[in-house]
């Protein structure tokens, strides 16, 4: 596809996307403001989705045929994967530096992890269809590894390794192992059974917005837009971090499918994620929830422009 009718493609698929997920967010807000939702039943509903509906969505992700091909190159995604949050680490934690009186977990955390799933999945499904989501899978589970192990620990602040193992037997990485275990082995669900948890996933999406939209009622909007901090964090969220994984990906010689579904995963606005876990673990949510929603609205016009980039920089090398 031209680079030209790429830019328009994804541009149009990332504003429905963003629309879909603002209209959802409005209906969170409703739903606290006219107390449909209290304050501890929004904590419930961050719990099931952590526990139980983002397992499945991973689970699901790796019912595919296994093909020699896939195989290869999903361990190049796997590796590339890896490699893109080395890169964003260590790049937020060099330019988020500890001060007193700042929430410097929840930036980070919110520069480093990605909506991957909501936004990266439709634009990769259009941009190179079924193999390139299959590749993006690979990423969402290195995210939910990392998510689950260096952001629980983040947010948290938990740091003993107690804390750590008991990370390995949570549901999502309980899930990702079973998931890699059938797709490799060729084990598929039953019709049935597969329709029952499809259906669990796609509950992912408007849940994890309805908490984020109950949370975000309390947002005094005027004093969100003066905060530059937020403006600090879309920044290295959504152009700076992917601008670097971009430069280095063009080092090697790589499937043009795999670099573009793991950079446009590595591109996506701030995980809806981080405010879930404050929520859990009774941090500043609506700091969470504000970084959220902005760099959300603001991925509209970068995420397109990631691509561009990538282009331009392969015809360079």
């Amino acid at each position: 596809m031209p680079i030209k009718e790429v830019y328009m493609e994804g541009t149009k698929i990332i504003l429905n996307q963003t629309l879909m997920m603002l209209i959802i967010i409005f209906t969170g807000v409703i739903c606290k403001k006219t107390k449909i939702i209290s304050e501890n039943g929004n904590k419930e509903l961050s719990k099931l989705v952590l526990t139980v509906v983002n397992p499945v969505v991973i689970l699901m992700a790796y019912q595919t045929d296994y093909r020699p091909e896939l195989a290869k190159n999903l361990l190049i995604a796997f590796g590339l994967s890896v490699l893109a949050f080395v890169i964003m680490i260590f790049t937020a934690y060099i330019l988020i530096p500890k001060r007193e009186n700042r929430e410097t977990a929840i930036e980070r955390f919110s520069s480093i992890y990605s909506n991957c799933g909501f936004m990266g999945i439709p634009l990769v499904n259009a941009l190179l269809g079924t193999k390139g989501v299959f590749y993006l899978t690979a990423f969402i589970t290195i995210f939910n590894i990392i998510v689950w192990t260096h952001g629980v620990i983040l947010i948290s602040g938990e740091k003993n390794f107690k804390s750590i193992i008991k990370v390995f037997y949570s549901p999502v990485i309980l899930s990702i192992a079973l998931g890699i275990v059938m797709f490799l082995t060729h084990i598929k669900f039953p019709t049935v059974a597969a329709n029952a948890l499809s259906s669990i996933a796609s509950l992912n999406t408007p849940l994890a917005m309805l908490v984020s939209g109950v949370t975000i009622a309390d947002t005094n909007v005027p004093a969100l837009i003066k905060k530059f901090s937020i403006y600090y964090i879309s920044f290295l969220k959504l152009i700076l971090l992917p601008a670097a994984v971009t430069a280095v990906f063009a080092l090697f010689n790589i499937d043009e499918s795999v670099r573009i579904s793991v950079i446009i995963a590595a591109s996506a606005p701030s995980a809806a994620m981080c405010t879930l876990q404050c929520i859990r673990y009774g941090k500043n949510s609506l700091y969470a929830s504000e970084i959220f929603a902005a760099s959300t609205i603001i991925s509209v016009i970068t995420l397109p422009l990631v691509v561009q980039f990538d282009y331009f920089i392969n015809t360079i090398y």
